[in-house]
């Protein structure tokens, strides 16, 4: 069974991407996608993903935000913070609190898979 997946980011073409990449590996299904924290938290709660991909700086709740009210609901859950190269400080607060992983825009589709089998604990020799 593909695992579940949402992803968070008010830029709907890094949605895009980032749902493209999962998808075209076959083990993954994105099952929502959210342009904010705070119907993040929502479609979390509603759905009980897999994983969440999490932008930091969105409009309404923050991705900083938005992952402590996540872990906050579900302590196990698995959250890949996205980032631009200078949101450091966000970034490392985001791991601090828990996150998972962290992919980097601009991102490359093998560092998209690297940060989603790390967070489920897949080695990469079973990518396609």
């Amino acid at each position: 069974m593909a695992k579940r997946i949402i992803t968070v980011d008010d830029a709907p073409i890094i949605r895009l991407m980032i749902k493209d990449v999962l998808i075209e590996c076959g083990k993954y299904d994105v099952v929502a996608e959210c342009s904010n924290g705070r119907e993040a938290v929502e479609k979390y709660k509603e759905l009980r993903p897999d994983l969440v991909t999490m932008d930091i700086i969105m409009p309404e709740m923050d991705g900083i935000k938005a992952l402590e009210e996540i872990l906050k609901f579900d302590p196990s859950a698995k959250v890949v913070m996205v980032t631009a190269i200078d949101q450091r400080e966000s970034l490392m607060k985001a791991i601090r609190l828990g996150a998972t992983d962290y992919i980097v825009k601009p991102f490359e589709a093998d560092r998209v898979m690297s940060a989603v089998q790390k967070a489920f604990g897949e080695s990469p020799e079973t990518a396609p």
